[in-house]
């Protein structure tokens, strides 16, 4: 498995993955984009040249010390083989200036794998995984949408 920041070549199979997966959809545009401007704050995980997994992250606006991970996706067919939790690890590990101190995400309630692990990432670095209330149901139009609740993991040790 080799991990690498993405290029916008990425950006089609980063999408590919999302519609194999219960991930939420965005346009092909979103994952090119993501993949060209915010390279530095993602990653793909590779097998030969085939793209596996990938995540999606950018610094927080006015918190440059805060990574806010957008999106973590796997082909179904490597599932459960650890990659997402490597892209997250590989991702706090490159050599990101300023340096990250924490990680975020929004993740539903029903979202059990998420939330594992998110709170298995704040095991590894022995620190904090606070959880709060963040995005409430009414803010979401259309059908139904679970509120998203902020995971917040650090501070990572330096």
């Amino acid at each position: 498995m080799q991990f690498s920041h993405p290029t916008k070549q990425d950006g089609s199979a980063m999408w590919e993955i999302v519609n194999e997966t219960s991930l939420d959809q965005n346009s092909a545009y979103k994952y090119i984009m993501m993949a060209d401007f915010f390279a530095e704050t993602c990653l793909v995980a590779k097998q030969k040249d085939d793209v596996v997994g990938f995540v999606t992250a950018f610094r927080q606006p006015n918190q440059p010390n805060t990574l806010f991970i957008w999106q973590i996706g796997v082909k179904p067919s490597a599932q459960g083989l650890g990659i997402a939790s490597q892209l997250l690890q590989e991702l706090i590990k490159s050599r990101l200036s300023p340096k990250i101190e924490f990680v975020e995400a929004t993740v539903t309630p029903s979202n059990g794998a998420s939330q594992a692990l998110f709170k298995k990432l704040a095991q590894t670095y022995e620190t904090n995984c606070d959880i709060t209330p963040y995005y409430q149901e009414d803010l979401f139009p259309g059908e139904h949408h679970e509120e998203e609740l902020m995971f917040k993991i650090g501070p990572l040790p330096s």
